[in-house]
């Protein structure tokens, strides 16, 4: 039998995640179904997508019953809902984890978008989100902002894995990467064992293009710059990895048993409807990387997707790119600067929705 474009994507050394969880998901073993015949080994989730799993239908009702009985936050009682779902595709996804020796089966959860720019916080929610769901193969989503980078190093020395989310600016790529490795060095300097912590750095690949081509319009012309910043980033975001992740600095902390951070394509739908459905992945298809999936993007890579290693393809084009770029009157520190507080703003305004979501759920089943 065929191997399905997304099995040959894996068998390229590029772990297929999904970006959406919920109870459903997990109940009717639409997830299960996804890891056998779409070779996904991971998934994220975010704040807007469990507002949906939450708001639409009534799997959470019976549980939000029980919880309705001892706890009145609302945030409490997402965390808790939240946890459960966690719990289970951690659970799920333990075999692959166990079989990728660490490196792939992980499931994603964001502590609060709010604390986006308190360092303390974040970690002391972070730490939490590890206790409670203790799971090997979890990872706390951390935004990548500038208060972001001291929990993220905190977090590796303590031993705990994490996800690095709302990455656009290379400069901040680097930044993360060394917090990472900062990180490593302070747990094997203790005498811990680095062997059961790993990261992955999530960068933002369509919102780029987005931004950026929006500020095209408005200069006007370049049509010929559309839709390419974001591969063309992305791209070099690889370059670095590789860079980085080599050498006697890194060297020493692999001879412990420390593993690479790999670098993580996120928001790889095409936003616009002119571009190919599949373009954000099939120009980053490369090994020791993730590409998490919309479902849609999931079906249209398994309906028509080519697999052929191009991430590190086309470096001197993706130079060219920065280059008119900044010509036309992009500015590229500009775009990603923008993008990350924008970021944090919508994954701040989905959270506050949801905790809405979690109020009105509460009144209907109080009055029912």
């Amino acid at each position: 039998m065929p191997k399905s474009p997304l099995q040959q994507l894996s068998e390229l050394g590029q772990s297929v995640w999904i970006d959406y969880l919920s109870r459903d998901l997990l109940q009717t073993g639409e997830l299960a179904q996804k890891m056998e015949e779409d070779a996904v080994t991971g998934v994220t989730s975010n704040p807007t997508i469990f507002q949906k799993a939450i708001s639409q239908g009534t799997s959470y009702d019976e549980q939000l019953k029980e919880l309705l009985a001892t706890e009145s936050d609302p945030k409490e009682i997402f965390f808790r809902l939240a946890f459960r779902d966690i719990e289970d595709a951690c659970d799920l996804m333990k075999k692959v984890w166990d079989e990728g020796r660490g490196l792939r089966g992980y499931v994603s959860m964001e502590v609060e978008p709010g604390l986006a720019y308190d360092t303390e916080g974040t970690y002391e929610q972070a730490q939490r989100f590890h206790e409670e769901i203790d799971r090997p193969n979890l990872y706390v989503k951390i935004p990548g902002t500038k208060p972001g980078l001291p929990a993220i190093e905190d977090m590796i020395a303590s031993g705990k894995s994490i996800n690095v989310t709302l990455l656009f600016a290379l400069r901040r790529h680097a930044e993360v990467m060394e917090a990472y490795i900062r990180g490593l060095e302070r747990l094997v300097a203790a005498g811990g064992d680095p062997k059961p912590v790993s990261s992955v750095a999530s960068y933002f690949v369509s919102r780029v293009d987005t931004e950026a081509d929006r500020r095209l319009e408005e200069i006007g012309g370049h049509d010929d710059l559309k839709g390419k910043l974001g591969i063309a980033n992305a791209k070099f975001a690889y370059a670095q990895w590789q860079e980085i992740f080599a050498g006697e600095r890194w060297e020493f902390l692999e001879s412990k048993g420390a593993s690479k951070q790999w670098c993580l394509w996120a928001s790889t739908s095409t936003k616009n409807p002119a571009y190919p459905d599949v373009m954000y992945v099939e120009n980053l298809i490369g090994p020791d990387t993730i590409n998490t999936m919309p479902e849609e993007t999931i079906e249209a890579f398994q309906d028509h997707g080519k697999v052929a290693r191009a991430i590190d393809q086309g470096l001197d084009e993706a130079k060219r790119v920065f280059e008119q770029l900044a010509k036309a009157g992009v500015d590229y520190d500009d775009v990603t600067a923008t993008l990350e507080e924008e970021g944090v703003q919508k994954f701040a305004d989905s959270f506050d929705e949801l905790i809405d979501g979690i109020r009105a759920k509460k009144g209907e089943l109080v009055s029912a």
